[in-house]
């Protein structure tokens, strides 16, 4: 009888009939993807942590003064216990009759209650400036990877005829750019995955923790199977609209708003044209469809081709948003506020957003709730 390990690791689930892991033996010179591969992930991951936190410091920060980005001075909430517990234990954003509890509790009026709130929200919310420093690292790894993996693969055949991707599967030898390309993208989403927790947590937080995970499993599953032709070039297509989004953020951040709304709508038209024209259309079409024609379906082909139509929900998910922004700062359908750039609604403006969520339409502060009487605007 099998163990558990080889019942799991059985040829005819992760490869076509008649192929197995044997086919993957360093033979004649020739090397190919190993499992114990994906250990040099963890030493680029923790370097790409320490790197970034230099990275940061030493040029983003400079960048960010030259760019002339500034954060606004905050007034920091008064210490007040009562108000602490509840921000802390119940609720950041009172209901109406929970401000007026409060109010009766600490003997301050509904509008300094209100203010309260207000300042004390405002205190955790990250600056402007982290929020450019983590746009600008992320910026500078897409464009880097974007255009290696670029010269990686433009002088292979696969990347003009998608089909060789499966010439001579799963016998593929292993090229230094392949495993030097995938062990880096790897190493840096995990470094995103680590640090999601002292990032900067945007509206899309949970879709982009489910676009990490399934690129991390993506990445390490067709590594070890020896789709690495096909990973190759689906991390190329997510990389080239990448670096256009987060450049569109640092200038958004410095105020260039011009500049953020050009980047920004050259940003929208790569990504539909890569996310939801080349991967689906061509990629995928490749992967999911053309196999079928040389090998029967077997698990390990299923569960691919399910993490991809995982992440094509996710890109069809963004682009419906894009759009949306599109929409939006379209000539007529601008409407004057503080914050006009569109990608204030695509997670990127926290402060902006939650201060114009809090204005009414006559500019007065209502904790976005219903606006209270004159009565209590009279006890402030």
């Amino acid at each position: 009888p099998l163990t558990p390990a080889q019942a799991v690791w059985a040829d005819w689930i992760w490869f076509p009939e008649g192929h197995g892991w044997a086919d993957l033996t360093n033979r004649d010179g020739k090397v190919y993807p190993k499992l114990p591969d994906l250990w040099v992930s963890i030493p680029i991951t923790i370097c790409f942590l320490f790197v970034r936190q230099i990275f940061e410091r030493t040029v983003a920060s400079p960048l960010a003064s030259l760019l002339g980005v500034h954060d606004k001075k905050r007034v920091c909430a008064p210490p007040n216990p009562v108000l602490e517990a509840f921000f802390c234990r119940t609720s950041k954003h009172p209901t109406q009759t929970s401000i007026e509890s409060l109010s009766k509790k600490t003997g301050c009026s509904v509008r300094q209650v209100q203010r309260w709130f207000r300042q004390r929200r405002n205190q955790g919310r990250p600056s402007k400036l982290k929020k450019f420093q983590e746009a600008s690292w992320r910026f500078t790894f897409y464009l880097l990877a974007f255009f290696a993996g670029l010269a990686a693969l433009v002088d292979k055949p696969w990347f003009y005829d998608l089909k060789l991707m499966w010439e001579d599967f799963p016998k593929m030898p292993l090229l230094p750019s392949q495993y030097w390309y995938y062990m880096i993208e790897l190493g840096f989403y995990l470094s995103l995955v680590v640090s999601v927790a002292s990032d900067v947590k945007r509206k899309d937080f949970k879709e982009q923790v489910i676009h990490h995970v399934a690129t991390i499993a993506l990445i390490s599953f067709s590594w070890l199977v020896n789709y690495i032709r096909a990973g190759t070039l689906i991390m190329l297509v997510h990389d080239a609209s990448d670096y256009l989004m987060e450049s569109a953020k640092m200038f958004n951040y410095a105020g260039w708003r011009k500049t953020c709304n050009f980047i920004f709508t050259m940003f929208a038209v790569v990504f539909i044209i890569t996310r939801l024209v080349i991967l689906p259309f061509w990629i995928i079409h490749t992967t999911l469809v053309y196999p079928l024609s040389l090998y029967k379906p077997f698990i390990g082909f299923y569960f691919f081709n399910g993490l991809m139509c995982v992440l094509q929900v996710l890109q069809i998910f963004w682009a419906a948003l894009i759009l949306r922004m599109v929409v939006k700062f379209l000539p007529g359908n601008v409407r004057s506020t503080t914050f006009n750039c569109p990608l204030s609604l695509y997670s990127l403006s926290d402060d902006e957003g939650e201060d114009a969520r809090e204005k009414s339409q006559n500019g007065h502060m209502q904790n976005g709730h219903t606006p209270l009487n004159n009565n209590h605007r009279k006890r402030d």
